[in-house]
């Protein structure tokens, strides 16, 4: 995809006060044909010593804003400017303590103290609250407003990502912020990430506790502080992770009566008959029942690790299965490639490949891969280990490192070139989520992260 882009927002983008983009234009054109002549780079080793060093780019996109920092979420081309996202910076961490070098581990521990920074520093709160995202880096706005400050502004505060309106906090954002933390507590003894990561815990516990009838703990706070009214099966399963691991750091036994409470509720969405597991509810009674996302499925195996519901794999596999291949309508593959994998949602797979996806966005291909729930689902098999389930992860995970080879060439990030063959798209054509946003074909920390960790076999979410 090439062209001047207009923001691509993220499923964990969509809680601030005002979105604010509808004037930004997003169009999708045709990749050349001559990247099917080349061959993708064999040995795995090889393309995770590339994709590490994606990550390292994206945290060093802005070298004159200083040492204190967050890595860049997306390359510049989605249009998302400087924005670095809590949720994947989180990833970053775990995904850089997957590599034995010293310089992953010394980014894993500066990317902790700056999710620390950020909640000792935020510009209104001072309750263990982290942003859904800041800005890391100088630009000018669509409407040509600037914003010149790195990811500590002048006055020493967070740089918060205003300008989308990524000011709210979301539970499932400060969960994968804790586990990177509790982690890193864990993998350096360093006291003040287990700190950070109890105040996480205890501000997920204040706000987003609830006694409704389907229980766990709510959607989280929007921009203006005020809480939402849903409840994620996806959070409620990061919780388990997080609740998890503060419970064996800390030997307090609150934790497991929170990590109980978030599990009832991942359990109460299990759809028996199907074998999946649904979304969530928006009133705490009524189950959400479309559109499936992927997530649910494999994040709850990696939770969880049920017997009883590992069929929610096998669901995942089967009826979100894609093949992304040149010729295919809307698709941006380039000619003479493929790739498998899944998509999103349910709903994506039946999306209206004659509309735009969103206002000023390119309409959908229904077979786009999206390669972070690619990685999800590679990693989800590995942990089950069933007959069948390595041969399948090998075969996902050979796609994901094809489209690092091939995708999402000629993209910058800060305006410096991205190296060659680093760093993994988010998803292979334009796809519809099913949940009023896309993914585009956009290298991105957070699918590069989730490859990483399949790759090394670490399951971020089991204690």
């Amino acid at each position: 995809m090439t062209g001047s882009q207009g923001p691509v927002l993220s499923r964990r983008a969509l809680i601030g006060t005002g979105l604010g983009v509808g004037a930004a234009a997003l169009t999708a054109a045709g990749s050349g044909a001559a990247q099917a002549l080349e061959r993708p780079s064999t040995g795995e080793g090889s393309a995770r010593h590339r994709a590490h060093a994606f990550l390292a780019a994206a945290m060093d996109a802005y070298p004159d804003h200083g040492t204190v920092r967050l890595a860049q979420s997306y390359t510049d081309q989605a249009g998302l400017f400087s924005t670095a996202f809590t949720y994947d910076n989180a990833l970053a961490i775990l995904a850089a303590l997957t590599s034995r070098s010293q310089d992953s581990r010394s980014r894993a521990v500066a990317l902790g103290d700056a999710l620390l920074y950020a909640q000792a520093h935020d510009p209104a709160y001072d309750d263990g609250r982290l942003r859904q995202a800041y800005n890391v880096g100088p630009y000018t706005f669509y409407d040509g407003s600037p914003q010149p400050d790195g990811f500590v502004r002048a006055d020493g505060k967070a740089n918060v990502g205003t300008q989308f309106g990524f000011t709210g906090t979301a539970v499932g954002d400060m969960a994968w912020a804790g586990i990177a933390l509790s982690t890193l507590a864990r993998r350096t003894g360093k006291r003040r990430f287990l700190d950070g990561a109890v105040r996480i815990g205890e501000w997920i516990e204040r706000v987003g506790r609830t006694e409704e009838p389907l229980g766990g703990y709510k959607f989280g706070v929007d921009g203006a502080d005020v809480r939402l009214p849903f409840t994620s099966t996806e959070h409620n399963t990061d919780l388990i992770g997080l609740f998890g691991q503060l419970a064996r750091l800390t030997r307090d036994r609150v934790w497991l009566e929170r990590r109980a409470r978030a599990e009832a509720f991942v359990r109460n969405m299990w759809e028996p008959s199907g074998g999946f597991f649904y979304t969530g509810t928006n009133d705490g009674v009524t189950i959400n029942r479309s559109p499936v996302p992927e997530d649910t499925q494999t994040w709850t195996r990696l939770a969880l690790a049920s017997r009883a519901h590992s069929r929610s794999l096998d669901w995942a596999a089967t009826e979100l299965a894609v093949l992304d291949a040149a010729g295919r309508r809307n698709s941006t593959v380039p000619a003479g490639q493929s790739y498998e994998g899944v998509g999103f949602s349910s709903a994506g797979l039946v999306a209206n490949e004659d509309a735009p996806i969103a206002t000023g966005q390119p309409k959908p291909d229904r077979n786009g891969v999206w390669f972070e729930g690619t990685a999800h689902l590679a990693l989800a098999l590995r942990d089950r280990h069933a007959p069948g389930d390595e041969a399948r992860a090998r075969r996902l995970i050979a796609s994901i490192e094809r489209a690092q080879d091939l995708l999402g060439r000629d993209q910058t990030l800060g305006g410096g070139p991205v190296a060659a063959r680093s760093g993994v798209v988010s998803a292979s054509s334009p796809l519809d989520t099913g949940f009023g946003f896309g993914y585009y074909p956009y290298r991105h920390v957070g699918a590069t992260a989730w490859y990483l960790l399949a790759a090394a076999r670490t399951n971020p979410l089991r204690a």
